[in-house]
């Protein structure tokens, strides 16, 4: 077996070089053979340079790959898997809050049928504008998916290679590759792991990206449940606006044949749009069913074969 550990930056400099030591000295340590696939999003410390030498020090075990700009961690992990050539890839940050010295209880647990680890650090080292925020999400999250997680964010976390490589990684979508992998029918197992206090550098994480994680959380579920039938939920929101505004003006007609007067009054004006509403609604959805079928056909995984 050979593991690959798959390890996103970006101004991680100053961690690189005790990173790099740290994922040697455990891996000697439990005889597994690897690789380390560092991806420079973009950095502007030198880390890059950094990284040149590591390789050069790590012949055979270092390899990096440098973005023109900064991508996203997304970015970064999408094409670090992709390079990866391990049986088992492990995603870790650089930032050394994680520690490699677990690397070889997560290939057990890998070994022993599980296909996803996720690490969970129960224990967190950073200040409760992050933790309290990230104890709602990681509910929230667990709750609305249904993959029941205490750390959905934790980038620490082993695959086996199929597993990995089985996932579209874009936006901010690195948060929940448990969910996908999920999805795709990959079994998921979580293990706490240890986390150390930030040595170097700063947090790249800030409310705009948990916005976008909202956003691509709700892009997950609505495609997870719609993308095959979009009429379903276009024509279902459709019916029932061009209903509510039928009732009303079914009322309002009513009322005018019994007293032979009629008012327009704002609710007529508002049934009528709701009617225009709704028609839109299952408009879109049946253009939406001719794009699907119309679309190649899906690629289902198969898991064994005989």
């Amino acid at each position: 077996m050979k593991l690959s550990v798959v390890v996103p930056l970006l101004n991680e400099n100053e961690s690189l070089s005790p990173l790099m030591e740290a994922i040697d000295a455990a891996l000697a340590r439990a005889g597994i053979i690897y690789e380390v696939v560092f991806v420079d999003d973009g950095s502007t410390d030198g880390s890059f340079r950094t990284l040149s030498a590591l390789a050069s020090r790590y012949p055979g075990r270092v390899r990096a790959l440098r973005f023109g700009r900064n991508y996203g961690k997304a970015a970064a992990l999408s094409v670090g898997i992709e390079a990866a050539a391990g049986d088992v890839i492990v995603t870790m940050d650089a930032d050394l809050q994680d520690d490699p010295e677990v690397i070889p209880d997560m290939v057990k647990l890998l070994d022993s049928g599980w296909d996803v680890v996720s690490g969970w650090k129960k224990k967190r080292y950073d200040p409760i504008t992050k933790t309290l925020p990230s104890k709602l999400w990681n509910f929230t999250t667990s709750l609305v998916a249904g993959v029941k997680l205490h750390d959905f964010n934790c980038g620490f976390k082993a695959y086996r290679a199929e597993a990995a490589k089985s996932l579209e990684i874009y936006g901010e979508r690195h948060r929940y590759l448990p969910v996908l992998a999920a999805w795709n029918g990959y079994r998921i197992t979580e293990m706490v792991v240890p986390h150390h206090p930030r040595k170097f550098g700063k947090s790249k994480y800030g409310f705009g990206r948990g916005l976008k994680g909202i956003f691509d959380l709700l892009t997950l579920l609505f495609l997870r449940k719609y993308i095959r039938n979009p009429l379903h939920f276009f024509g279902l929101v459709g019916v029932l606006l061009a209903l509510l505004g039928s009732l009303v003006i079914a009322y309002f007609g009513v009322e005018w044949i019994v007293t032979r007067q009629m008012h327009i009054r704002p609710l007529v004006l508002l049934s009528m749009g709701a009617i225009i509403m709704g028609i839109q609604f299952i408009s879109i959805g049946l253009i939406g069913e001719m794009i699907t079928h119309s679309a190649p056909k899906s690629v289902y995984r198969v898991k064994e074969r005989l």
